[in-house]
């Protein structure tokens, strides 16, 4: 017959639980993926939807509360956690999605199923190969040039601008015909 100690029963205790508390010190990365894809109302891979998991070698504090999601914003959502002052960006596939809408008579208790999506048609304000006037700047200086638009874009939209055809794109924001504007520049 063997004989067990106090010692040997705590220390089996202990190494039962250190995998546990282990799991407690990082955030849950599926939890922000499943976060990210309700606030934004598309699964993964899916128009509107983020456009790859978060990335698995993060190891982001755990949070205290439930993270909060933002987004859409220039392409992707932005994960934050206000307690321990931790934030991500999640990248977005181009395009929109209809968030969940709620239950849908008929449908089993609890289940909850995407709206369909409405197609709103929206004013182009600049057009693929229009001139643009490139600003910058706040409400005591400014700083404009000349561009020519990559794609088309409606009021709001992140579109693609370049100097010449042989320079390097730059993302800039629509505000209104002919006009657009380097992101992060918004007090005019």
């Amino acid at each position: 017959m063997v004989r067990t100690t106090p010692f040997i029963l705590a220390a089996a205790a202990l190494a039962a639980v250190q995998p546990a508390l282990a799991q407690d010190k990082f955030e849950n990365l599926d939890r922000l993926d499943s976060l990210v894809a309700m606030t934004v109302g598309a699964n993964l891979g899916e128009p509107g939807g983020p456009a790859a998991p978060v990335d698995r070698r993060l190891r982001l504090a755990a949070c205290p509360s439930t993270p909060t999601v933002e987004g859409p914003v220039f392409g992707s959502a932005m994960v934050k956690c206000e307690a321990l002052g931790w934030r991500i960006r999640v990248p977005l596939v181009p395009g929109t999605a209809a968030a969940a809408s709620g239950p849908v008579p008929g449908s089993a208790p609890g289940r909850f199923v995407r709206a369909a999506a409405v197609a709103v048609p929206r004013d182009m304000l600049v057009k693929k190969g229009d001139p643009v006037q490139l600003i910058a700047g706040n409400a005591r200086f400014s700083v404009s040039r000349m561009m020519i638009a990559d794609e088309d874009g409606a009021l709001g939209d992140t579109i693609r601008v370049r100097e010449d055809r042989k320079s390097a794109p730059l993302m800039a924001q629509v505000v209104e015909m002919g006009l657009v504007r380097v992101p992060g520049f918004n007090d005019f």
